[in-house]
């Protein structure tokens, strides 16, 4: 496909990712269509069109979606959605996104999945080619979602499935607010196990690039799977570090033991009293990094930052918009509720 002005259709192009995709694409000229269950609000929406949707809606995302040239399905339910929304938008989501596609002529569909897939392997780096084992209903979903892609894929559409390491940037709140809201106020941050671990990101804009080359490069290149994610990165006591330093308190992390603050956590999720879920707290303490060879190979894509500046990129943003964070929830566009995790900042 050829790199002329073309017409993407991005699911949940009003989340985080989506907006980061909109400007992307935006300033290559292209003309682009966001479908999400939540209302475009960004100073764009007056140079594209802005569908409010729901991709479990199949006679409304086909409508909407039959003028576009190319699918971005960045839209998801998130690990803090429940286990019904996560598999109905997850998995039947996905399902309808393809066969909308199919069903529109539509020959390329970019499939946004997760390293989650891999679940808490045993070994790194991790490989596309390594077994999938997803970790809660999130991982399994997104396993279930590649798979009707394959089918798809068999069916003569070109489907790149990307599999993004966790990614920040602007705009980027969730769980990572919680880590900027504590620096910002001066404080210590725990950190499970003693952070000697290495653990990979993704700046969002990294990732964005990735994404266009899957959408402009010749198919024979781009319908296959890709890890993604920083090339650059340290310990994940020296790489959140970062964060600490430019706040400017000479605050620490703080190392704590893994076992006792795991169990802590199971149960604090059982009763709904902590905003991490099993996946975060369960990897936070191990090495967790994808080899990123197929794609600087085959795509030719070579991510700018590293895990510290995407970091710090991600904190300057918070700060100059801190004042705007009006409620919680479980997107990462919004901070996520921290629990009982606030009472923990006053001992740090």
């Amino acid at each position: 496909m050829p790199e002329a002005a073309h017409t993407f259709f991005i699911t949940g192009g009003a989340g985080f990712l989506g907006i980061n995709m909109v400007r992307h694409l935006l300033a290559r000229g292209h003309k682009v269509v966001s479908y999400d269950l939540v209302q475009f609000e960004y100073p764009e929406k007056s140079r594209m069109t802005a569908i409010t949707g729901d991709i479990r809606d199949f006679e409304k995302l086909k409508l909407t979606m039959r003028e576009c040239d190319v699918v971005i399905h960045a839209a998801a339910a998130l690990p803090l959605y429940n286990a019904e929304d996560i598999h109905s938008t997850d998995v039947y989501g996905t399902r309808n996104v393809l066969e909308a596609a199919f069903q529109n002529g539509i020959s390329r569909v970019i499939q946004i999945s997760s390293t989650a897939v891999y679940g808490i392997p045993d070994h790194h780096p991790l490989f596309e080619n390594d077994a999938l084992d997803g970790v809660g209903e999130y991982g399994k979903a997104k396993i279930k979602a590649e798979r009707l892609c394959q089918e798809y894929r068999a069916k003569g559409v070109i489907v790149p499935i990307l599999r993004p390491k966790s990614f920040v940037g602007p705009e980027r709140l969730g769980v990572f607010a919680l880590f900027y809201d504590w620096a910002a106020d001066g404080k210590n941050f725990p950190m499970i196990g003693n952070g000697l671990n290495r653990y990979q990101l993704l700046d969002v804009e990294d990732l964005c690039d990735a994404i266009y080359l899957t959408a402009t490069k010749p198919k024979e290149l781009v319908n296959d799977t890709f890890n993604v994610g920083a090339k650059e990165f340290t310990t994940m006591k020296e790489d959140y570090q970062a964060v600490l330093d430019k706040a400017g308190f000479h605050k620490r992390i703080i190392g704590l033991p893994a076992a006792p603050i795991i169990l802590a956590l199971r149960i604090l999720e059982f009763l709904h009293l902590s905003p991490l879920y099993k996946w975060v707290y369960e990897t936070a303490s191990k090495d967790s990094f994808v080899s990123i060879e197929k794609a600087e190979q085959k795509l030719d894509w070579h991510p700018r930052y590293s895990n510290k500046q995407a970091l710090i990129r991600n904190y300057e943003w918070f700060l100059e918009h801190r004042s705007e964070f009006r409620a919680s929830g479980v997107s990462h566009r919004v901070p996520w509720d921290q629990g009982i995790l606030k009472l923990a900042k006053y001992i740090f």
